[in-house]
């Protein structure tokens, strides 16, 4: 375990023994502590910042997502994402996290995260604005306008216009066609 991140052997033992890949950030978001089944997936990307490790159009919310755990205003996340191994394999996760707490204080964040199936985790098309991804994601996941709404702290008619906007970004008019023409590539 990291230095200044304090848990007794016997947790760190038994997190270590989990299969579910785990980790632990400080406060300033560096990679202190993952387990055997998180460097398979990621690699070691401890002493990095966890930043390094999301898909650069999922960074700007899991900052955000982070952020809110060190400041307290938030108790756990549950989130999807992609995440970018240290050879460069996109891998489709949910990401479950909570603040790790000293007294009152935050000492850290500690999440986990598992691989979904079925997730082909391609990469976004390059002309897509970071929102556009975001929006796109939770499309392909089959959410409705108020539940992306919801997820990204917007309003129903700010996510219709992001909707909108990437259609036209697509070439497409509708749910469906917007993550086929995103599996299949981007449109030339």
């Amino acid at each position: 375990m990291a230095t200044g991140l304090k848990v007794g052997g016997d947790v760190v033992k038994a997190l270590e023994d989990v299969g579910v890949p785990s980790y632990v950030l400080d406060t300033t978001g560096i990679v202190r502590w993952l387990n055997a089944a998180a460097e398979r997936l990621v690699g070691d990307v401890r002493g990095r910042h966890f930043t390094s490790v999301v898909a650069p159009e999922d960074s700007r919310r899991a900052r955000e997502l982070f952020s809110r755990k060190v400041l307290g205003t938030s108790s756990t996340t549950d989130a999807t994402g992609v995440l970018v191994s240290t050879a460069g394999a996109r891998v489709a996760v949910e990401i479950s996290a909570v603040p790790l707490m000293s007294g009152e204080r935050v000492v850290g964040v500690f999440g986990l995260f598992e691989g979904r199936a079925d997730d082909r985790s391609t990469a976004p098309p390059p002309h897509l604005t970071p929102r556009q991804v975001e929006v796109l994601r939770l499309l392909e996941q089959g959410r409705s306008t108020k539940q992306i709404a919801a997820e990204l702290h917007l309003s129903t008619e700010t996510v219709r216009n992001h909707i909108r906007r990437l259609f036209r970004a697509l070439g497409v008019h509708s749910r469906l066609e917007a993550v086929a023409a995103a599996r299949a590539g981007s449109p030339d």
